[in-house]
């Protein structure tokens, strides 16, 4: 049985409607999790991401160029670099952004009838404010006890006048794009001799030092490196200072959940974020942010999404006094300008042009077979990428993580760059660089028969079988995606999927869309139907 779809609201829908709505689902979600999940929970928070991915590297100094310059940069990665800045030349900055209409502000208390599978987390999401708000208004004594029945009090949120519209860092610098072919990670540790550079930690089965969990995070979630290091010097000093405070090592970035010790889930947590903020910007959210004391805050008028990413990362890691110092200029961007000079200096904007057209792309799977269309567009990464995944399952009736001999094949040619845990990214230009140009990722792929890093395939070629491999997974399946320039590219955009004609198009709901041809429109469907079926 192919992976059941997983349910979630319109991203732009706002008000009661929306509230309404993310109710149901979480009761719903309580349901169905206790009986579909299955594969390990190597997330650092399993329930959160049952079908998506959460594995997937390269060797630090492999070929194909994941970390410091192991082989000479092509002269093309050059050529998508500013020219040097000259002396009374002032910095670039990004386009600013139409001015955008900010949402609703809730100015009265309201009730709320708790549901079965109701957190206390959820309840806050749903109303846009703290959890904190809510205990202090109910006088709950153990917030993680919520009966069925029970009638909460939903305060208004505290609101505060708009944020900074000071940018903070462009577009083209927040993603693992192509400026970052040409930042040696592992040197840059070693240089500054912090502790990071002394840091070693068990991920999935093996050790890895800290710049390659680093590396690890900014390929997964396509984030560049150096935003990571900045933010994680910003809230630790691990960067530079080789005997930071005791209390960081657990939480390095200071995001003191259960569940999240160590530098891995800290960074995972961090890139996620940074991905919400970036991604919404660019679907056309408007805000607000959340902070961690509950307080709320409109972004400023004419940031970038690149500031939106930054602004929300910390926005959930400070009050409001701290947030509005760290996205001010002395603050992020200055620890970043420290260490790696003026971000603007580098920025290649736009990374994805109006006129981009996707290379031709075929189904991932062998001629006359059918195989279901299980999943719309939804998260590429994570929560907070931008909704660049289709799912399909082989064909079959099994129930579950099963064994499946049918191919995924190659949507186009190009070159194998990773293939590890249920992972293979593959790079259509073939320079050995996933930050440029266009990249497949293929997720769940078994480790029978994979291919292996240097490959180099053509369309139809075999990849590996479909599984639950890499994370964690409530069905046999394969999850694909696209980026360019290390963008993640939306499955419900204007640059849709198109794979042998037929063409991805979203509806509204995040794992609901369709893919159509030649006027015969399939419908994804956690099942197995003669209305989901697809072949080649």
């Amino acid at each position: 049985m192919p992976p059941a779809r997983r349910r979630s609201c319109p991203r732009r829908t706002t008000g009661s409607a929306y509230r309404a709505c993310r109710a149901i689902l979480m009761t719903f979600a309580v349901l169905v999790l206790a009986v579909e999940a299955c594969g390990p929970q190597s997330s650092p928070e399993p329930l959160r991401q049952l079908t998506e991915p959460w594995v997937g590297e390269a060797p630090l100094d492999s070929a194909v160029g994941v970390i410091g310059p192991s082989a000479p940069t092509p002269q093309p990665i050059l050529d998508l670099l500013p020219p040097t800045r000259g002396p009374g030349v002032p910095y670039a900055t990004p386009t600013p952004d139409p001015a955008r209409e900010p949402p609703a502000t809730r100015e009265a208390s309201e009730t709320y009838v708790v549901r079965y599978g109701d957190s206390l987390g959820g309840i806050a999401y749903l109303y846009g404010i703290g959890a904190a708000q809510i205990i202090a208004a109910n006088s709950l004594m153990n917030p993680n006890l919520l009966s069925v029945g029970q009638i909460l009090t939903i305060p208004a949120p505290i609101s505060r006048p708009p944020g900074p519209s000071f940018k903070i860092l462009p577009d083209s610098e927040l993603v693992y794009g192509p400026s970052s072919v040409l930042f040696d990670l592992r040197q840059f540790v070693a240089d500054w001799g912090g502790a990071l550079d002394q840091y070693v930690e068990e991920v999935e089965g093996r050790d890895r030092d800290g710049a390659e969990l680093v590396q690890l995070v900014a390929q997964r979630y396509s984030v560049d490196p150096r935003v990571l290091l900045a933010a994680l010097e910003v809230q630790s000093g691990w960067v530079t200072q080789a005997d930071p405070s005791p209390s960081t090592r657990p939480y390095t970035m200071r995001y003191y959940s259960p569940g999240y010790e160590g530098l891995f889930s800290q960074l995972s947590w961090a890139a996620d974020q940074l991905n919400g903020g970036f991604y919404r910007w660019r679907a056309g959210w408007a805000g607000p942010y959340i902070l961690a004391d509950g307080t709320t805050i409109i972004p400023g008028t004419g940031i970038n999404a690149g500031t939106a990413a930054i602004q929300n990362l910390f926005a959930g890691l400070d009050t409001v006094d701290d947030w509005t110092a760290v996205v001010a200029e002395d603050g992020y961007f200055q620890t970043y300008t420290r260490l790696f000079g003026n971000p603007f200096d580098r920025a290649v904007e736009p990374l994805v042009t109006e006129d981009l057209e996707q290379p031709a792309m075929q189904l991932p799977f062998e001629p006359d077979r059918e195989w279901s269309f299980t999943g719309g567009p939804h998260a590429a990464w994570g929560e907070g990428s931008a909704w660049a995944a289709l799912d399909f399952a082989p064909p079959g009736y099994a129930l579950g993580c099963v064994y499946s001999d049918e191919w995924i094949v190659a949507a186009s040619d190009g070159l194998i760059l990773r293939s590890d845990n249920g992972e293979v990214i593959q790079d259509l230009d073939g320079d050995g660089f996933e930050q440029t140009g266009w990249a497949i990722l293929y997720m769940h792929v078994e480790d029978r028969g994979r291919v292996e890093v240097g490959d180099k395939v053509n369309a139809g070629d075999p990849i590996g079988h479909a599984s639950c491999e890499g994370g964690i997974s409530n069905g046999t399946h394969l999850h694909l995606a696209r980026k360019y320039n290390g963008e993640w590219i939306p499955a419900d955009s204007d640059l849709p999927f198109v794979l042998d004609g037929w063409t991805s198009a979203g509806l509204e709901y995040e794992y609901d869309g369709t893919l159509s041809r030649n006027g015969v429109v399939l419908e994804a469907c956690s099942c197995r139907s003669d209305d989901n079926q697809i072949g080649r």
